[in-house]
């Protein structure tokens, strides 16, 4: 059954045994919420658990430092119309929905205008502008979370993106299959999956082994059986997963669940979370452990977005 998830930091106190009046905990502009799935994956009382730290609104997002800001890669820069973002040779990300089930508080897009950049009308004409490019090759759906639309507007999307001959490749950013497994479409857009000419990525996107579960292991192996190649991408977060066995056993974990790790991604510099930044030189250390630690498939890229460059930028 698919649980409403907690939009009241309220909630997540009582349902965590956290002191709301704890001076850490403070509320702002980006609002509060999680899935039950995530919430249920969290020890009670612990304010460090770094599944907890993903999620709570704390007093040092407030701090304002000068070279943070509210569009740190660029999007907007990159936006030739609404709810399409252009940057990279061969393929576009299309704004699938405004909406996740997890508000990640060092997201990168936690301040992006989505209310002036989704409706049916605006995917109309970028479709069309999609469609007059034959070189684009991929389409990236990515939002806030493709998943967090109904499975029929979902496949909806996706069957218009298919019809498009010179379109090869759908790619699918999402974080449902890894917070709310519950929620994760499975079945018309399964049935599709196994039948479409499209090759067929999941990009999941897991910070820490304790995300995983025998749940997201048989929801992923759904994925797999029907044609999505699985890759997953990482933020590299001070106070999270910042050690090289925590990284380590990310990565064999998601192995185990027929996962590859893909990126693991420097902070993006939005405004609110420099608190979770890790710096350069600590990510290259922590690199070399894992080369020296495990085979080269289950080591991520180690990489940074800059604004305006033509490719991620690697470390």
């Amino acid at each position: 059954m698919t649980q409403t998830p907690l939009s009241k930091l309220n909630q997540l106190c009582n349902a965590l045994a956290i002191d709301p009046q704890d001076s850490r905990v403070r509320e702002n502009e980006f609002p509060f919420k999680a899935p039950q799935d995530f919430i249920n994956r969290i020890q009670p009382g612990q304010l460090d658990d770094p599944l907890l730290k993903q999620i709570l609104p704390v007093a040092e997002e407030a701090v304002i430092h000068s070279d943070f800001n509210r569009d740190p890669v660029g999007d907007l820069q990159a936006n030739p119309t609404p709810s399409l973002i252009h940057k990279y040779h061969g393929r576009v990300l299309l704004m699938a929905s405004p909406k996740c089930d997890i508000h990640c508080r060092y997201c990168f897009r936690r301040h992006f205008p989505y209310e002036q950049q989704i409706n049916q009308r605006h995917w109309k004409t970028a479709l069309q502008q999609i469609s007059e490019d034959n070189t684009i090759h991929e389409v990236i759906l990515s939002g806030g979370d493709p998943f967090s639309l109904s499975e029929a507007a979902i496949l909806g999307l996706i069957k218009e993106i298919e019809r498009i001959e010179h379109i090869k490749t759908l790619r699918i950013h999402s974080r449902t299959p890894i917070v709310a497994p519950s929620k994760a479409p499975c079945g018309k857009l399964l049935e599709w999956a196994q039948t479409s000419r499209l090759n067929k990525v999941l990009v999941l996107h897991c910070n820490h082994a304790n995300e995983l579960s025998q749940f997201t292991a048989e929801l992923l192996q759904t994925y797999r059986q029907a044609g999505f190649h699985l890759l997953n991408q990482s933020v590299l977060l001070k106070g999270i997963n910042d050690d090289s066995e925590t990284l380590i056993t990310l990565s064999h974990t998601l192995f185990a669940q027929g996962v590859l790790p893909y990126y693991l991604h420097q902070l993006d510099r939005v405004e609110g979370a420099a608190h979770f930044e890790v710096p350069n030189q600590e990510a290259l250390a922590l690199r070399q452990t894992l080369l020296e630690k495990l085979p080269g498939y289950l080591v991520p890229k180690l990489v940074k977005e800059n604004a305006g460059e033509a490719h991620k930028t690697p470390l």
